[in-house]
């Protein structure tokens, strides 16, 4: 396919790989065009805005947020004036729910597709094709991009045929992640605290009740305080954590833990974490405990 692809950060960059490595015809946009190049080199055309990235089946949007995916959407040179109709705009960013609504609304009425495919999975995931993808949106315009989707990842459930269905379950999803970050950290907490050794502790775990791979992945990097780089950033689970919060409201759910988690990356972002990878949210547990921890601003070069 001849397709678009807008946002070239970590996971950006290396799904775009993946789909020119597969011979899908890509044009290649970020707002720093820089890093575009290394696409280019491999055979992506450099679309200088998101408006020349929309000129063919398909335009991927990867990015941080809400405001990055409206200013590429509905800004100058963006997507919406530019995509032809019948053409589809797959977002897979993590996005509010009501922007996924806005979105479908926007490119309904001017004979665009919208499909929602948020991923789960983090870069090095994205690099080797082994990302979930929660594709919502009319069946056939979600079939017509299968091979897109298989290309990217290791399976592709679909949600829906209601665009922003997609967006609330990565949400929930990324929730429960969040969930068990929080969780596993106070756990380390507590055994640090008794001196059994991180290590034997976490090899329990991860071999008797706790073997999925959330539990291999965050426990990993808890027990070894692996928190930079970071994969998945503090600032950007605190985003997904609020418009989690957000959805609940619309839809009159209470989530109180949610509301704790909310108040922990806030406080972790406070002692100067907001680019920590977000299992630094253990970090929290082991600073309340009386552990010495590098949240502190001062203490970090």
């Amino acid at each position: 396919m001849k397709l678009g692809f807008v946002g070239l950060g970590h996971m950006g960059t290396a799904m775009a790989a993946n789909l020119l490595a597969a011979g899908h015809t890509l044009l290649a946009h970020n707002r720093t065009l820089a890093k575009a190049e290394p696409h280019v080199k491999n055979g992506a055309t450099l679309a200088k805005t998101p408006a020349e990235a929309a000129g063919g089946e398909a335009v991927i949007t990867m990015l941080a947020d809400d405001a990055a995916v409206e200013a590429v959407v509905f800004g100058p040179d963006g997507i919406l004036d530019a995509l032809p109709p019948g053409a589809i705009h797959v977002s897979m960013s993590t996005i509010s729910v009501a922007l996924s609504e806005r979105l479908a609304k926007a490119h309904a009425e001017r004979g665009q597709h919208y499909v929602a495919a948020p991923v789960f999975g983090r870069p090095d995931a994205a690099a080797a094709r082994k990302l979930f993808i929660a594709a919502a949106g009319p069946g056939d315009v979600v079939a017509r991009l299968q091979p897109v989707f298989d290309t990217l990842g290791q399976r592709t459930f679909v949600v829906s045929d209601r665009a922003p269905n997609a967006n609330v379950v990565k949400l929930s999803g990324n929730f429960l992640i969040m969930a068990v970050i929080e969780a596993l950290g106070e756990a380390f907490a507590l055994i640090d605290k008794a001196g059994i050794d991180r290590e034997e502790y976490l090899d329990l775990l991860v071999s008797t009740l706790f073997g999925a791979p959330v539990y291999k992945t965050y426990g990993g990097l808890i027990a070894k305080e692996g928190y930079e780089p970071a994969g998945f950033k503090a600032r950007l689970g605190y985003k997904d954590v609020r418009l989690a919060r957000e959805a609940a409201q619309s839809l009159d759910v209470k989530m109180p833990l949610a509301d704790l988690i909310a108040q922990r990356f806030a406080t972790l972002i406070e002692a100067g974490g907001a680019d920590m990878d977000w299992s630094a949210l253990a970090l929290l547990a082991k600073r309340d405990a009386g552990g010495v921890t590098p949240l502190n601003p001062a203490n970090r070069d």
